[in-house]
């Protein structure tokens, strides 16, 4: 068994459990603690030395960050302080636990636990779109099985608006539209995806997947449409995954 700390960054809660990143599984409590919106470095990495001291853990750790990821650093911030702008978040936490630290985007993150353990497993050799609905949009592309870091297409432009801004699960809350008004938002967000990429497969996660079987019917792509398997824990096993991977690279 390879075990890793997996740990979830997220604008308003940090989570984390051991992994069984042979399995996918988790193989200890899920841990999670309540943060400010617009969490600060400082506080964030406290928390994280607190989840490793809780499990009492001394192995790796795998983190998803609600960032732009390159080699550890963040190189922006959705739903966190900007003072994370810049910094090298593995090397925050390796200081502060002593443990070696492994960050990735957290739809990245969420896309590995789908594409390994979950919706994706028999997807390896085709383009698959993951999509995280949530507070935004997040994604992330596999093309026969191999990561496109931090595509960010919550960002693309529909009608001169975000898309986030127009077809998030949170805009759907924040207007209380019905899941098949919501539907026709998230029409034009996937005619576009499929425009751009011309995708075989995409799996549609975050916290709307858990009803999918609302609006999934109101929707028509030319991909196979499929509902995420692993839910709130895709960004722990991911984040964890990610981890075990990055460490063998390093071998």
């Amino acid at each position: 068994m390879a075990k890793v700390l997996g740990v979830d960054v997220g604008g308003s809660g940090i989570k984390g459990a051991l992994v069984d990143t042979r399995k996918g599984e988790l193989i200890s409590e899920r841990i999670r603690f309540a943060t400010d919106d617009k969490v600060k470095p400082e506080k964030a990495v406290e928390l994280i030395a607190e989840l490793v001291a809780e499990m009492q853990w001394n192995g790796n750790i795998g983190i998803g960050f609600p960032a732009v990821v390159k080699k550890g650093k963040a190189l922006t911030a959705a739903n966190i302080s900007d003072k994370w702008i810049g910094l090298d978040v593995n090397e925050l936490v390796a200081k502060r636990t002593g443990l070696m630290a492994y960050t990735i985007n957290d739809a990245d993150a969420a896309g590995y636990a789908e594409m390994q353990f979950g919706a994706g497993r028999a997807f390896q050799k085709d383009i698959v779109i993951v999509l995280t609905l949530g507070t935004g949009i997040g994604s992330a592309i596999f093309v026969r099985g191999e990561l496109l870091p931090n595509t960010e297409l919550g960002h693309l432009k529909i009608r001169g608006k975000i898309a986030e801004k127009r077809a998030s699960d949170a805009v759907r809350q924040k207007k209380e539209l019905s899941w098949k008004k919501w539907a026709v938002l998230l029409q034009e967000y996937l005619d576009e995806l499929e425009f751009l990429f011309s995708p075989d497969v995409i799996i549609v996660g975050g916290g709307a997947s858990k009803h999918h079987e609302k609006f999934f019917p109101h929707l028509k792509v030319s991909a196979k449409l499929l509902p995420a398997e692993q839910l709130n824990l895709a960004g722990i096993v991911g984040a964890a995954w990610y981890a075990e991977l990055a460490r063998k690279k390093k071998e």
